[in-house]
C-alpha cells in the first residue's frame, strides 16, 4: 500500500499578489477581448466543392465544432471568419471579395483544401483561381485533398493562437 505524504513538500511560497489582493486578476483589455473573440467565432462558410462535405462533417456530433465556439452564420455582416472550402473559380472571385469586404473588423480567412490554397489538381486551369489568397488575405491554410475534419479543427486552433498572438503584439514573432 502506498504511503500518502501529508507534509508541505515542495510547494512554492504564497504569491504576494494573492496575499495583498485575493480574487483580483489583472490583464490587458486587448488580451481579454482577444480571448472572447477566439472563443466565439462566427463563421461564414463558403463550401464550393468536395471540401465542403468535410467542413460540414466537422459541425456534426462526432467532431462537434461548437465546443470551440465556432458557429455558422449566413450573413457576412455578423461573421468573424470566412472558411473557403473548395475550388475557387474566377466567376466566384468577385462574390467572395464582396462578402469579405462586408465582414466587420477584425476578420479572418481560412483556406481549406488544396484547391482553395493553390488551385489543387486544377492548377493552371483557365477558370480556376490559383488560391483564394489572390482574392482576399488568408490567415490559416488547411492542407489536404480533401482535408479531414480534424485538420479544420487544427486550423481553428491555429487561428485561436493567431488571435491571441496579435492581441499581445507579437505579429508572428515568437
Amino acid at each position: 500500500m502506498a504511503e500518502v505524504n501529508t507534509g508541505s513538500g515542495n510547494r512554492p511560497a504564497p504569491s504576494l499578489l494573492n496575499r495583498g489582493m485575493p480574487g483580483v486578476i489583472t490583464a490587458k483589455s486587448e488580451e481579454l477581448f482577444a480571448m472572447a473573440r477566439k472563443s466565439s467565432l462566427w463563421a461564414l462558410t463558403f463550401g464550393l466543392a468536395c471540401c465542403a462535405i468535410e467542413m460540414m462533417s466537422t459541425y456534426m456530433a462526432h467532431h462537434d465544432f461548437d465546443r470551440f465556439g465556432v458557429v455558422t452564420w449566413p450573413s457576412p455582416r455578423q461573421s468573424d471568419v470566412m472558411i473557403v472550402a473548395g475550388t475557387v473559380v474566377k466567376k466566384m472571385a468577385d462574390p467572395i471579395r464582396l462578402l469579405y469586404e462586408q465582414m466587420p473588423e477584425p476578420k479572418w480567412v481560412i483556406a481549406m483544401g488544396s484547391c482553395a490554397t493553390n488551385g489543387g489538381p486544377y492548377y493552371r486551369s483557365y477558370s480556376v483561381v490559383m488560391g483564394v489568397d489572390h482574392i482576399v488575405p488568408v490567415d490559416v491554410y488547411v492542407p489536404g485533398c480533401p482535408p479531414r475534419p480534424e485538420a479544420l479543427m487544427q486550423g481553428i486552433l491555429k487561428l485561436h493562437e493567431k488571435i491571441m498572438r496579435d492581441a499581445k503584439g507579437d505579429n508572428g514573432r515568437g
